[in-house]
């Protein structure tokens, strides 16, 4: 017997669902009432996977609602979604289409249910997030800093950076609090940092962004954070990988980890080298020490062991 398949596709109001093999297509509003009616059909279905694509956080309502009825649920990548619609060649762009693609991806990709996160893994995540804008407001104005020369737009640029640094602590403080609040978060956060090349910043995104570490293998990761390579080839023509898609966040933190451990960490340092010694690009290197770091990662927290130089 086929398993079934749902492809959801979500709007600001509208959420279009698609249902493989049967092709059913119908639609609910995005409320609670709607969640709740998609719901109680769905459950009529036993459906062996529910796919959502991420879109801007209007997935989230939907996502919880679903997985709180005891539904599998997964939320999809847009950036790879969009790719295997390209794949087979589906150009045409419409709510329902887009809910039927999703459902095809989900089939074809044999896409597994993912345990969401919880309430207080979305706060360390919104946390995290918001340092990061913090950071990239603090390097924005320090740019504009170097191209002006009037003293009283430095000094505004000043007060602003002052505040802006300020909030920043304040944040580091809240992150560092929650971190240490959760004994397991605590735990895994003395793995993750055992490695060289990996501090409390990269950590923590990774303990926010990317709670499936340790649970999948080494490919499935590096798929989920965008690491693993993809080659356009035709024929006899082959062109170069290319990295892309996933948890962009996750990775900047995992190339800033790269970053520190290709000069810092004896295994990885040695392997960075090797590579350019053989004649690659040093950014292939980089990346090939980034998607490395990060088995290593997995394989640490999924065993429980902290890092040891052999």
């Amino acid at each position: 017997m086929d398993r079934i398949i749902v492809g959801i596709d979500v709007s600001k109001d509208r959420l279009d669902v698609v249902v493989r093999p049967s092709g059913e297509i119908f639609a609910v509003d995005r409320n609670v009432a709607g969640v709740e009616k998609l719901a109680a059909r769905l459950r009529e279905l036993s459906p062996h996977i529910v796919a959502l694509e991420a879109t801007g956080g209007f997935e989230t309502v939907v996502a919880a609602g679903l997985g709180a009825a005891g539904l599998p649920v997964a939320v999809v990548n847009p950036v790879q979604v969009r790719a295997f619609a390209k794949a087979i060649g589906q150009r045409a762009k419409t709510d329902p289409i887009d809910a039927g693609v999703i459902a095809h991806f989900a089939a074809a990709t044999n896409l597994e249910p993912r345990p969401l996160p919880n309430e207080q893994t979305r706060l360390l995540a919104d946390l995290v997030g918001r340092r990061r804008q913090i950071v990239a407001m603090i390097g924005a104005e320090r740019q504009r800093e170097q191209r002006l020369t009037a003293p009283r737009l430095r000094k505004s640029i000043a007060r602003l950076v002052k505040a802006l640094e300020k909030e920043l602590a304040s944040l580091d403080a809240d992150i560092d609090d929650t971190v240490k609040g959760s004994p397991a978060w605590r735990a895994k956060e003395e793995l993750l940092t055992s490695v060289p090349g990996i501090g409390p910043v990269i950590s923590r995104t990774l303990v926010a962004e990317l709670p499936e570490l340790g649970q999948l293998s080494h490919k499935q990761i590096a798929a989920l954070v965008g690491l693993a390579p993809f080659t356009r080839q035709s024929g006899k023509w082959r062109g170069k990988s290319f990295i892309g898609g996933g948890r962009t966040a996750v990775r900047a933190a995992l190339f800033m980890g790269a970053m520190v451990a290709k000069k810092h960490n004896t295994v990885l340092k040695a392997f960075f080298d090797r590579l350019v010694a053989a004649g690659k690009p040093k950014m292939v290197a980089l990346i090939a020490v980034a998607r490395k770091l990060l088995t290593i990662l997995n394989a640490i927290v999924r065993d429980s062991q902290p890092w040891q130089t052999a």
